[in-house]
C-alpha cells in the first residue's frame, strides 16, 4: 500500500494535506523509499473546454468533424514511439491524460497550426473578442 499527499512549501512554512504520522501507521511493515516531486495539476476543465471550442470552430470553418480535428491535433502533437511486444510502434496520446503545462503547450501547438496551416486565429480567453467568439461557436453545433 503506497500513501501520498501534497506538500505545500508558502513563504517558507510547508503544510502537507493529511498528517505524515498518520501516512505512517497506515504502512506495512517494511522499507519505503520517501520520493517528493513537483506536483502538476490534470488538464483543466477550462483548458478542456477551451480546447473543444477551438475545434468546433475549425469544424464550422473547415467542415472537418471536431473528432476528427481533436485526433488529428493528437497524432501530430502527441505521437509517440512505444515498445509493444518488442515491436516498435507509433502511438498516439490523449489530451484526458495530459497535465496543465502540457495542456498549454498542446493548444499552443493547435493555436500556432490553425493559424498558419488553416488561417483561422483562436483566441484566448484574455484576448479582446474572445467573448464573441463564444457567442458565434459554443452553442453551435
Amino acid at each position: 500500500m503506497s500513501q501520498e499527499a501534497i506538500l505545500t512549501k508558502k513563504d517558507g512554512e510547508v503544510e502537507l494535506s493529511k498528517p505524515l504520522e498518520f501516512m505512517y501507521s497506515q504502512l506495512r511493515n517494511g522499507r519505503y523509499r520517501l520520493k517528493i516531486e513537483r506536483y502538476v495539476e490534470q488538464r483543466t476543465i477550462s483548458q478542456n473546454a477551451l480546447m473543444w471550442l477551438w475545434f468546433t470552430c475549425i469544424e464550422r470553418e473547415t467542415g472537418t468533424d471536431k473528432q476528427d480535428v481533436h485526433d488529428h491535433y493528437c497524432m501530430a502533437f502527441l505521437r509517440r514511439t512505444a515498445l509493444i511486444n518488442g515491436v516498435e510502434m507509433t502511438v498516439c496520446g490523449s489530451t484526458s491524460m495530459l497535465n496543465t503545462l502540457q495542456m498549454t503547450d498542446f493548444l499552443e501547438k493547435v493555436k500556432a497550426d490553425a493559424a498558419v496551416e488553416l488561417g483561422i486565429t483562436l483566441p484566448l480567453p484574455e484576448d479582446r473578442y474572445y467573448a464573441e467568439f463564444i457567442n458565434e461557436y459554443k452553442y453551435r453545433r
